[in-house]
Parts: C-alpha cells; structure tokens; sequence
C-alpha cells in the first residue's frame, strides 16, 4: 500500500506482490531498481495524511491477510470499520503523536544549498510549508559554491545542507579537508545532469574527437567529475592527460561556455538547459544514458548535528523524505518549478525549470525531447552507491591505499536508520542496504569492488 493510499478501501491490497510490498510484479521488478514514494494527487491535507499512515499502520496490524481484510470491509464499510477502530485504538492521538515526533531541539535551522534543480526538495520544502509541517522554522540560505557550502556547515554556520553525494564521504575520509563524520539521511535527485557542449562543437559528436578541450565540472568530489570521466575512458580518453578538468561553480558554467574559457561542462540539467535558453550550447547528452537511476546530490548533516540534536535531525529528514515524495509525482513538477525559480532560490525562467523538471525540452539543435525521467527524486541513500563513488576515488587518485568500502559506506549513508523514518512514516523502504546497477553497460557489484575497480584500462597510475 502507497503511504497515501486509503487503508479502507476493499479493493486494495495491503501486499502487492510475493515480497507483499508491490501492487504488481511490474511494480516489483521496477523497485529493485528504485524505491518509490509517492504522494497520491490532489494531495490530502497533512492531517488528512498522516490520519492515512496510522490508520494503515493499523489495518495492516489487525488484518495481517488481505482476504480478511477485504471481507471485513465488505461486510461493514468504510466509515463503520473507521469508527470500530478508533473506539479500540486511539487513532486521534497516534496521529498526532506521529506527526510532531519528538520536539525538536532546534526549531531555527539553516540549510545551505546551491541553486540547482539538484536541490529541488531542500528548496522546494520551504516555500511549499514540508519543513513547517515538521514544526521546524528553516532558513535555506542560497551558497556560491561547494567549497562554501562544505566550509559553512563544517563550521557550523549551516545546520544541514545540500551536498553532493560523493562530500560527505570525502569529508569523512579526510580528503581536502580535515577529517569530520558527516552521514547522509536521503539523496536529493537521481539522474538531472548532462554534458553540454558549445555551439561550435555541434560536429563533434564523437568523444574521440575531444582531445584537448576544456570541461568544467561542478568539484573534485562530484557524481558529476566521476561520470564524465568514466565516459571520457570507455570512449578511451585519459581524463587526466587527453582533456583538461576544471572545477567550477554551477551558475558560473554558462558564462564561462559563452565567453570560450571551456568547450562543455557535465553539468545539472538546469545549468545544461540554461546554455540551450541563452543560445550558446547544446545537449550531447543526458546522464541517465550513462547511468540510469545514478544519484547525484543529497541531503547531508555532520555526526555531531545528529547526535546532540536528534530530534530535529529526525524532523528534518521527515520534511525531506516528504518533499522528495511530492516532487516525485509528474503531475506536481510545475508547481515546483514556478515554487524554486525566484531569485532567492535558483534564479531562474520558469520555462527553465518546467524544461527539467517535466523532462520535455528543446536540445539546443532545433529539437524537442520528452523523457519523464530526465530528473527523478528518490531519497533511499543505497549503500552501494556509495561503494561505487568509493571505488572512483580510488580508481583517480583521490583515495591512497587500501578502503574498507562497506564499513564507510554504513557509515556515512544511513540506509538502516532513513528506512526507519521512511517506514515510521507509512513508506515501503527497500529491505536491502544495497543493488547491483549498470554503467555504461558495465555491471556493477557492490560485494566485489576490488574486482571492479580492476577491471578498468584506464585509471591514474599508482
């Protein structure tokens, strides 16, 4: 049963499928690969909401086999099956009880985020009341880069904040910075990111013909500097020696591409489609085509946030968890866009944001392209993806000596304790911390890392 789906419908079923999570085995097969949560439309009222998650917390207590279920409904009806449960269970309480969680610690809270379509649940859960719902008064403060934003919450100007996947593994390790135990909660988008080329590049197709242009990347520590990379060395250029790599903050991308100072960049699709609005690049590529489903950005705390205010760590993730739910839904996505475009957050056209966020857009070579999945939002942080960033540390230089992959990976992507939130909060998590995946055709194995990490012809030498 979907988290807002009505526990006291006879037609429905509690279980799915044999693993009694799914409606169908279409569905189950699809959440092998990712986990959906997704609000129904028009969405409820938060009460409303929240009166569906115990409730269904409840049904599936008292009627574990759905035949029962479904018999008792029958025989009563919805209304009277409400009101036999509430005089046994009080539901009113539980309900609120589970809406306000523990109080939160710190009501006033500052998140750092960059202005990307990357961090549309962070954002979009201010204006749009998630955080509110959580009793939280959130100030999500718009930051020029990811050194800044990674600076900011080390010292703890930032509560929380917007971080791409690969940072707080690297600011756990130690690697550009001094060693400090940050966890992520919940992923803030998979896929959303491509490879933009400039207009005078719209005959270079071919990767092979690359060779000794410039590509900006987002930071060292990015999804973004590890996929164009391995897409550089299947097509079989050096990364380190072929191209030249250069970090850049994302709202300095476009300017940079008009003024010739790079050749492309492996961007958020934001940042891609801005180049197509402003006429100075195109698309070459999507990210999904090289990796379907791959993360990119998260939602990020220090260990010592977590520990000395758990309350408002947990409330915080419940907002989170429950944006990402909302923009998950097709049907929300322009809402979202016209909600994230002021100046204040991403600072840009509406028709910019709708571009990405609805997945129909022009490629800046006189077509148009409709992919749903351009951008999605998924908040299980899979422990396994944070093996594979691991194993492309390694694999380019930043990681010297031997890595205890899945020890960091517990560590740092708190599978465990976001599939509690999720589950408390009427969610369906995975059962599993971690999924085999494919890259460019290649498969991925999150048990053999070393065997991995081996296979590539092309790595810095150690």
């Amino acid at each position: 049963m979907s988290t807002f789906d009505d526990p006291f419908d006879s037609d429905r079923a509690l279980t799915r499928c044999v693993c009694g999570q799914h409606r169908s085995a279409a569905e189950h097969d699809h959440a092998e690969r990712m986990m959906r949560c997704e609000p129904i439309a028009p969405a409820p009222s938060e009460e409303k909401r929240y009166e569906g998650v115990v409730a269904s917390a409840v049904m599936r207590a008292v009627f574990p086999r759905d035949a029962a279920r479904r018999a008792f409904l029958k025989s009563v009806g919805a209304s009277t099956a409400l009101a036999a449960l509430s005089q046994f269970f009080p539901l009113k309480t539980a309900t609120d009880l589970f809406a306000a969680g523990g109080p939160p610690e710190k009501k006033d809270l500052k998140v750092g985020f960059i202005p990307i379509t990357c961090a549309t649940p962070i954002i979009m859960a201010a204006p749009l009341g998630f955080y509110a719902k959580q009793g939280l008064n959130v100030e999500v403060v718009k930051t020029a880069g990811w050194a800044v934003i990674r600076d900011k919450t080390i010292n703890k100007e930032y509560d929380a904040s917007h971080m791409l996947a690969p940072m707080p593994i690297a600011i756990s390790l130690g690697l550009g910075a001094n060693a400090i135990p940050f966890a992520v909660p919940a992923i803030e988008n998979i896929n959303g990111q491509g490879i933009t080329l400039a207009m005078k590049h719209k005959d270079k197709r071919d990767p092979k013909d690359w060779k000794g242009m410039k590509f900006a990347i987002p930071f060292d520590y990015s999804m973004h500097n590890y996929l164009l990379r391995y897409y550089l060395a299947e097509h079989g250029l050096d990364p380190d020696t072929d191209v030249q790599l250069r970090s850049v903050p994302p709202p300095e991308m476009v300017a940079n591409l008009r003024a010739d100072n790079i050749d492309g960049f492996l961007a958020p699709d934001n940042i891609c489609q801005r180049a197509i609005y402003d006429g100075v690049g195109f698309l070459h590529i999507l990210s999904k085509e090289i990796w379907d489903g791959h993360p990119c950005c998260s939602f990020a705390a220090s260990k010592e946030f977590i520990t000395t205010s758990p309350n408002s760590f947990a409330a915080l993730t419940r907002a989170i968890v429950d944006a990402t739910g909302y923009a998950a839904k097709p049907e929300n996505r322009k809402q979202i866009a016209e909600a994230i475009a002021p100046a204040n957050y991403i600072n840009a056209p509406v028709t910019v944001l709708e571009q990405v966020l609805t997945g129909t857009y022009a490629d800046g070579l006189g077509g148009v392209k409709t992919d749903a999945k351009r951008v999605d939002f998924d908040p299980f942080p899979w422990q396994s993806f944070a093996v594979w960033m691991l194993t492309q540390m390694k694999r380019w230089g930043q990681i010297k000596g031997d890595v205890d992959y899945k020890a960091v990976a517990e560590q740092v992507y708190l599978a465990t304790d976001t599939g509690k939130v999720m589950a408390e909060m009427g969610l369906a998590p995975p059962t599993t911390s971690s999924k085999s995946f494919s890259v460019m055709g290649k498969t991925f194995d999150p048990a053999k890392p070393d065997d991995y990490l081996a296979s590539f012809k092309i790595r810095k030498s150690s």
